[in-house]
């Protein structure tokens, strides 16, 4: 691509003036979007900004309330997903849509075998898989359970599905959040060939190296309006995070330097299984530890050992000179130490339950400590979270559910905050949410390390772990396999050499 204006007489996809209004919110403030067949447009902006609402508006999932959509010159009105389907739109959501009991072939084929006669063309089936997965330039074996492949093979299901079905229009939300950087390669090459066949790609990813690296085209929402579409050529890093967030940021990694002290959290020879084989290092008073590593590199199961969510098999960890005996988070959490999980959905919300309750969950011993809740102080100590973090609330009812993924985070955030520990450990804490909330949770960072908090910090951003670290640890097959203490002089190769040792 040439990165040119858009050829507007031949245009695959058009949306005109979509317009969506929730009670009290307006999502979507009568959108423009245009996408070229064998185009890859980036949709960027931050959580809340509208692009989830017009990507379900997209695929059939909501209704708009005014607006016109076209393929392929043709206006048409989507009743439900199968009819978006139908029309050659296809959405690969961040969460797949896979059962992972059935095999690659099957889930490619679910819900579309033929109804006259008992028995499935199993032989067509296979052969088709086949041709789908060469297509994409990658050797699946069509027989095996979803279950059983990695999460980059399993995006390759879903790219193979949507082929399967003539997309015309391939929608991805989020695709790389749990790819590793080879793996993002990769997804990359077959995002390549995909545009190749005439294809237009819609990429929804909030890592800007990545927009640069596969975009043709950038658009951006912000606060549900279309800020503006342009050619990647004609945009810098700065430029969008400005159209993004409406203000120009000093810095992308506001660090701060903290008076460091002496070590707080002392971790020695720290073992599980294969996961976690002898792992040792300590974080001093006020200092920030970035952790990083490859995915399976044993991170996470470092952080959740030291949380006491799994048994270890040998070690000693110790706070403030003091050999902690932790065998659940219960301990930990009395301790002082606390963990903002990899997986926020799953392990650090109760979405189903309200904005005030998870908040609630770890510090009932304030608000109740009777057995009574104290319900205007359990809300003052909300309220006094909700300016500081920006928190967006309809209000402290709202079920956690329905947050963006930012303002989730921060709830998660603010109910630890409120326990106000002396280990802050924080898994992947800007994954999946926008540079406006990473900023904030950057700050927040900064401000913990002033506090004399121990700060550990897991990321796979690369960057981020250059740009908010005071010391970096890289692990690899379960070990700590270096230790980069100039980080002002360290560079993202010099990571990567021992990610991978």
């Amino acid at each position: 691509m040439t990165g040119d204006a858009p050829d507007v007489r031949h245009p695959l996809l058009v949306m005109r003036g979509i317009e969506k209004t929730y009670p009290g919110v307006r999502a979507l403030r009568g959108v423009d979007l245009q996408l070229r067949a064998g185009e890859v447009l980036a949709l960027v902006g931050e959580n809340g900004a509208g692009k989830s609402t017009l990507i379900k508006i997209l695929g059939g999932a909501l209704r708009f309330d005014a607006g016109s959509i076209e393929i392929g010159g043709r206006p048409v009105h989507f009743r439900g997903p199968l009819a978006a389907q139908q029309a050659g739109i296809s959405i690969i959501y961040q969460e797949f849509n896979l059962v992972p009991a059935l095999t690659a072939r099957e889930n490619i084929f679910l819900g579309r075998e033929p109804r006259r006669f008992s028995w499935l063309p199993i032989a067509q089936e296979r052969r088709r898989s086949r041709e789908l997965f060469q297509r994409i330039g990658v050797a699946i074996d069509p027989e095996t359970p979803c279950r059983d492949l990695t999460v980059a093979e399993q995006q390759v299901v879903e790219i193979a599905k949507a082929l399967s079905q003539q997309a015309r229009v391939v929608v991805m939300d989020e695709p790389s959040a749990a790819l590793s950087p080879r793996e993002t390669e990769h997804l990359f090459a077959v995002i390549r060939e995909l545009k190749s066949q005439g294809i237009g790609v819609i990429y929804i990813s909030h890592r800007l190296s990545e927009v640069f690296e596969i975009a043709d085209r950038v658009m951006v929402l912000r606060d549900g309006a279309h800020v503006g579409m342009r050619p990647i050529g004609e945009l810098s890093r700065d430029r969008i995070i400005e159209m993004m967030v409406g203000r120009t940021l000093d810095t992308e990694f506001p660090k701060q330097a903290a008076r460091i002290g002496p070590p707080r959290l002392v971790v020695n020879d720290l073992r599980r299984g294969r996961a976690v084989r002898g792992v040792s290092f300590e974080v001093r008073r006020g200092e920030v530890v970035t952790l990083t590593g490859l995915v399976g590199a044993g991170r996470t199961e470092t952080a959740r050992l030291i949380f006491g969510a799994d048994r270890r098999d040998g070690g000693t960890i110790a706070l403030d000179g003091r050999t902690l005996r932790l065998s659940s988070p219960r301990d930990a959490i009395a301790a002082g130490i606390c963990l903002l999980t990899e997986d926020r959905k799953s392990q650090g919300l109760v979405l189903s339950r309200s904005v005030q309750e998870n908040f609630s969950l770890p510090n009932m011993n304030r608000f109740a400590p009777w057995g009574l809740l104290r319900a205007r102080r359990e809300c003052a100590a909300l309220e006094s979270f909700v300016n500081p973090l920006q928190i967006k609330l309809t209000g402290r009812k709202q079920a956690a559910a329905t947050l963006s993924g930012g303002n989730q985070q921060k709830i998660v955030l603010a109910k630890w905050l409120a326990r106000d520990a002396e280990v802050v450990i924080f898994d992947e804490p800007t994954r999946g949410i926008d540079v406006g909330a990473k900023y904030e949770i950057y700050l927040l960072i900064n401000r913990l390390a002033a506090q004399g908090k121990a700060v550990l910090m897991i990321s796979s951003e690369l960057p981020e772990v250059l740009g908010m670290g005071d010391r970096i640890l890289v692990m690899h097959d379960g070990r700590i396999t270096g230790e980069i203490a100039d980080v002002a002089g360290a560079t993202q190769e010099q990571i990567m050499e021992l990610a991978v040792r």
